[in-house]
């Protein structure tokens, strides 16, 4: 099992990225959280199987259809298992 901590940058808010975030991660059964930051990136904690994880980031680095990631900083954690969903804060 893996736990990422993620930062999304580009145009990633106002473009349903949280929205897309959530999708993906439900559907890879990952769980965490994702939230907007102030200075216009998106913060996200992921919980998953090593697998599944991969999927995911590979989902993040595209984004939904009017998003434009231009970084992603993925930072591996300790594996915590304190989520039971996928949440948007």
């Amino acid at each position: 099992m893996k736990r990422v901590h993620v930062f999304v940058s580009g145009r990633v808010q106002g473009v349903n990225f949280r929205w897309f975030t959530k999708t993906v991660a439900e559907k890879l059964d990952i769980k965490g959280w994702v939230k907007n930051l102030n200075d216009g990136r998106v913060e996200i904690i992921a919980e998953g199987d090593d697998e599944e994880i991969e999927n995911f980031l590979n989902y993040v680095k595209k984004g939904p259809i009017l998003a434009r990631v231009d970084e992603i900083d993925v930072r591996e954690q300790d594996y915590k298992n304190e989520f039971k969903e996928f949440s948007i804060i």
